[in-house]
């Protein structure tokens, strides 16, 4: 980005459409942010060779769609900072802790937030976090 607005000063007002995550299983990663949101992977894209490579469902007019990547490397945090991490939040956050945690999650012994939230690490072990609903 060059910091010219070519004669544009209005204000922005997009919203985002997609939230894309990488992991050495995108369907496994699917599946558990799908069940984690009430919903099921709805959709497939093919690779190159006829391989599922995508997978999708949409939440909120939003879709999260997940790419399998044979080469991903999981962030070694709290070490490495993060880029971009999710936050959710539930009714019963015990509850969902404990669920997320027989879906495949991790929880870190790191837990920067005390009582106002978790940090739990999803199957790809990316971290994410949870909050009672406010």
């Amino acid at each position: 980005m060059s910091g010219e607005n070519n004669g544009t000063t209005g204000t922005l007002s997009g919203k985002i459409m997609c939230h894309a995550l990488w992991a050495r299983d995108g369907r496994q990663l699917a599946d558990f942010y799908a069940t984690a949101l009430g919903t099921e992977v709805s959709q497939t894209y093919p690779g190159e060779n006829g391989e599922e490579a995508a997978c999708a469902f949409h939440v909120n007019g939003a879709m999260y769609l997940f790419y399998t990547s044979p080469s991903y490397q999981a962030p070694s945090w709290p070490e490495e900072e993060l880029p971009f991490h999710m936050d959710f939040s539930f009714p019963d956050v015990t509850a969902a802790e404990k669920r997320l945690l027989e879906l495949g999650a991790t929880k870190p012994d790191h837990q920067p937030g005390g009582k106002h939230w978790t940090v739990l690490f999803d199957p790809s072990g990316q971290p994410f976090c949870i909050h009672g609903t406010r």
